[in-house]
């Protein structure tokens, strides 16, 4: 079974997202186990590769076997985890190739495989995030493509209050099927297919009364006015002209000549005189082009 997903591309749609391990991530529909294992692997801040049993560069002439052991050895950058990562497939094929995948990536203490259908999602006990590339009828045919997409829209409503997911497709019409506003939407390319990876926020409600929450909840922003007046539809605005200050005609208004500006050094220069007629040196001799190299061998 082939992974339609690359690890490459699986490793910057989490980071894509912004999570670095602080929940648990859920991979409803993982297949091979591509997201699971680089979640891990980012939430301990793993090298990516370290797992490969050899590199092309290991050929070459001038390759210091001792430098390169010390540099993969070196783990002092990595760091705890204390979450958890799911994945779940209802392929028991698929199943066994990512629980393979994950041992061979070091990675089983962190991640833990279930054969589990999405219809049987339930809501976690605690905070997290789905990541997840359902079929979508290029590489992995389902027997109803749009009744998968549509049942993925009614667990995440129903089972996955108060928390976000992240879903890459292909089709448009997939996307409607689930039925849910995106509040985000980046475009990628999954091998040849320019496919979207959207964003879902799931809350219980409607969508303004949580969007007005999320406002509430934004900083204070100085160039922003709190005291003003909110007007209703249909409700006429009293228009208040601005006050202009009139002049009576005897009023004499009292001219002051700009202050000339005092010079650092302390010191005034003289005024300069503009009704002088300025006088040029006409004994002046014109300007002699010098001739170049160029111009002096084509004599």
């Amino acid at each position: 079974m082939k992974a339609p997903l690359k690890d490459v591309l699986a490793a910057g749609m989490i980071l894509m997202t912004g999570w670095h391990g602080e929940c648990d991530l859920i991979d409803p529909m993982c297949g091979s186990g591509t997201i699971p294992i680089e979640a891990a692997l980012i939430a301990r801040n793993i090298a990516p590769g370290v797992f490969r049993k050899e590199f092309a560069f290991e050929k070459w002439i001038d390759f210091d076997q001792e430098l390169f052991d010390k540099i993969y050895n070196d783990d002092s950058q990595e760091r705890e985890f204390d979450h958890k990562i799911y994945g779940y497939d209802n392929n028991p094929k698929a199943n066994e190739i990512a629980t393979h995948n994950i041992k061979a990536a070091g990675v089983s203490k962190d991640v833990a495989l279930k054969l589990q259908p999405f219809q049987q999602f339930e809501q976690p006990k605690e905070k997290a995030i789905i990541i997840t590339n359902p079929p979508y009828g290029e590489r992995i045919s389902t027997n109803d493509l749009l009744g998968l997409y549509s049942m993925i829209g009614e667990r995440l409503k129903h089972a996955f209050i108060g928390n976000t997911a992240w879903i890459l497709s292909y089709r448009e019409e997939c996307f409607d099927q689930i039925g849910l506003k995106a509040t985000a939407k980046i475009p990628l390319f999954n091998g040849a297919l320019e496919c979207e990876f959207r964003k879902y926020e799931i809350f219980d409600g409607k969508y303004k009364e949580f969007k007005k929450q999320e406002n509430d909840k934004e900083e204070y922003r100085p160039y922003v006015s709190r005291e003003r007046k909110e007007f209703k539809s249909g409700e006429r605005r009293e228009f208040k002209p601005r006050e202009r200050r009139e002049f009576k005609l005897d009023e004499k208004r009292e001219f002051k000549p700009r202050g000339y500006r005092k010079p650092t050094d302390g010191e005034w220069k003289p005024k300069r005189e503009f009704n002088k007629e300025r006088e040029f040196n006409r004994d002046r001799k014109p300007r002699e082009f010098r001739k170049w190299d160029n111009e002096r061998t084509n004599d």
